[in-house]
């Protein structure tokens, strides 16, 4: 099971963008993170007439490793890990500072 999930809000903790919060867009098959407006590259694309495409510099989130981000919680109003709890016979995420089960 994975720790950090698409639509957790997560907190950039090591790397130039260290102290940014952002929502994972989407988990690469790998385990890199797609987290909105985070590690942000510049992107040279053609400009393709077929499909309208004017071409230039295009800004893009690039993945990040799942180790340089850590989830955020709300309660608490900092960053937090994610530990994992057996109950009722499936597996949850809680948060490892006060215990309390993440959010699905």
């Amino acid at each position: 099971m994975l720790k950090i999930k698409k639509n957790d809000e997560v907190v950039v903790i090591a790397g130039r963008d260290k102290g940014r919060r952002g929502e994972v867009l989407r988990v690469l098959k790998d385990g890199r993170l797609m987290v909105a407006g985070i590690n942000m590259v510049k992107k040279h694309r053609k400009p393709n007439p077929n499909s309208g495409d004017q071409g230039g510099i295009v800004p893009q989130e690039a993945p990040i490793q799942p180790s340089n981000v850590a989830i955020w919680n709300h309660e608490e109003e900092k960053a937090d890990r994610v530990g994992l709890k057996i109950e009722e016979g499936r597996k949850v995420r809680v948060f490892k500072s006060n215990g309390k089960e993440i959010d699905d």
